[in-house]
């Protein structure tokens, strides 16, 4: 039995030197939802300490009242010592604390000295650009974060953009810095980057607050982890008291068993149509898309592999109706398609986990009732013409959240106030619903737990039995291997070949993401496909 450590500081703990922050019986409550229940953490100057739960446990409640965003309902937050209370997040920044959450807030138009500066109190009302050019280069060079202060934010990476997030924290005289599933959208390159960065700072003597699902990254980046489970905290441990085993118990409150690797067979193609057909298309965007073809059938999953931005984002949205080809031709089973919009593929049968779930899949000033009925609101029993059936709405609705394992007390709560995991869980119901030949599913398993993920393993695996082609994107090469019939990779907007998922190994399949040709990669053969997706979070 490992020893509970919610009184005992990290190694690096200088005797005498108290805590930068205590959390003292923090609670807080949304109507229909205990998101935090008299919680206490210590964070300590030096180390870098991991927040893990279950979507919706309450993390993210947590680290929004440390950062003054929410107010508690009940405790006291203390800062070297002295107890605080933060009305705002301008109260936080003051004492030292600072967040980057998971969904980037800078303004895309401006420079990153732009970004820096905007709505930073010590800069003076006359600056010139070369002095804020100036200012953001000396502060790049300070804490070891590369970046271009004259580049404009849009056309940087996930990465490069998430280091302007970090540096306008730390320009702030930011002590604490919170960050909320930070690798979510990074490549493997930009995660070992960040982690390297991270240290940096703890060497420094900041503490650093990581919120993830990811019980790898958290067993080799933090010196302590926290779990919560049901708004409550579970345990507090140094991470080389534990292992990723126990931690994930902790999180769901039994034992997690590792689910083994299903063998994908050759699905049976039973109908010469296919469900959707791409004949060289091309689309212009961030990343173009340049004559990409392939085709897929009923009951099978084509998994799409790269690394992220070579043009995935491009190829959901055309496959949804988002947006539509420059040239090239887009047929659904069998028929060409001429008018690209959302509503006319869903009309097709065709549902979309999109990408970018805040901006694209929910109204977050709306009800959960109303988002989970955004497609049904015209169709009946819903919708008559004009008429409105709110009896029936509340009903299907409560079918989807059931469906999807979200305990909510009040289905009318606002959905911005649910956790990113339970809003990806919604959404996935929502669209799997609507997904009678097709699901197009732009990295479903973003943000969800350990429990969710299987979950949604489970769901996208029956869905394909039933019948339903499934387009599926993903950065987990292992998700792919483990879910997919067939996977092709994208590369700089080029579609660099599909093959079954039997006849892949990792290292070929990264090998293919590097930009080799699917025939210059064939020889490093399938051997030790059997890892899973799970792997990389238990």
């Amino acid at each position: 039995m490992k020893k509970e450590l919610d009184f005992i500081p990290p190694k690096s703990w200088v005797p005498g030197t108290p805590p930068l922050v205590k959390l003292m019986g923090i609670s807080k409550y949304f109507p229909g939802v205990i998101a935090n229940e008299a919680i206490e953490i210590d964070i300590w100057p030096g180390e870098i300490h991991a927040l893990v739960g279950e979507n919706g446990a309450g993390k993210s409640t947590l680290m929004n009242i440390l950062t003054g965003l929410y107010q508690p309902d009940r405790g006291e937050i203390i800062i070297d010592g002295y107890g605080q209370v933060f009305t705002s997040p301008q109260d936080a920044i003051h004492h030292g604390i600072g967040m980057v959450h998971q969904h980037f807030k800078l303004v895309e138009a401006f420079s990153v000295a732009d970004n820096i500066h905007l709505a930073w109190e010590q800069t003076p009302f006359f600056l010139s650009r070369k002095a804020m050019i100036k200012r953001t280069a000396q502060l790049a060079e300070k804490y070891k974060f590369p970046v271009n202060p004259t580049a404009q934010v849009k056309n940087l990476s996930a990465g490069e953009q998430q280091r302007v997030e970090i540096l306008r924290v730390l320009s702030r005289n930011a002590r604490v810095l919170i960050l909320d599933e930070p690798t979510a959208v990074l490549t493997a390159q930009e995660t070992e980057d960040l982690f390297f960065a991270l240290r940096t700072l703890r060497e420094q003597g900041k503490a650093v607050v990581v919120i993830s699902h990811k019980l790898n990254e958290v067993m080799t980046l933090c010196d302590r982890v926290s779990v919560l489970r049901n708004g409550r905290k579970i345990a507090t441990h140094l991470t080389e008291d534990c292992n990723e085993k126990m931690l994930a118990t902790l999180m769901v409150g039994h034992e997690v068993a590792r689910p083994v690797r299903q063998e994908i067979t050759a699905v049976e193609i039973k109908s010469n149509n296919p469900v959707l057909s791409f004949k060289n298309v091309s689309v212009g965007g961030q990343v173009p898309l340049d004559a990409c073809s392939f085709d897929i059938y009923a009951g099978e999953i084509l998994g799409i592999a790269g690394v992220i931005g070579n043009g995935q984002k491009e190829l959901s949205e055309l496959a949804s109706g988002m947006i539509a080809p420059c040239s090239g031709e887009v047929e659904i089973e069998g028929r060409r398609i001429t008018q690209f919009t959302p509503d006319g593929f869903a009309a097709a049968g065709i549902g979309h986990i999109p990408e970018d779930r805040l901006h694209t899949a929910l109204a977050l000033e709306l009800s959960v009732v109303d988002n989970l009925m955004v497609r049904k609101y015209r169709l009946s029993p819903i919708g008559y013409g004009i008429v409105y059936n709110p009896k029936e709405a509340f009903k299907q609705a409560q079918a989807f959240i059931k469906a999807a394992h979200v305990a909510l007390k009040d289905s009318f709560t606002r959905i911005g106030n649910l956790s990113g995991g339970n809003q990806q869980r919604l959404i996935a119901q929502r669209e799997i619903a609507q997904a009678r030949k097709l699901l197009v599913a732009a990295y479903p398993n973003r943000g969800l737990d350990i429990k969710a993920i299987e979950d949604m393993q489970h769901l996208i695996r029956g869905l394909r039995d039933q019948g339903v082609a499934i387009l599926l994107f993903s950065e987990d090469i292992d998700e792919l291997l483990a879910l997919s019939d067939r996977v092709g990779v994208l590369f700089h907007g080029k579609l660099m070949g599909i093959q079954p998922a039997s006849q892949l190994s990792r290292e070929a399949l990264g090998l293919m993401m590097g930009g080799q040709a699917m025939s210059d990669a064939e020889h490093v053969k399938v051997s030790s496909v059997h890892t899973t997706v799970m792997e990389a979070h238990l």
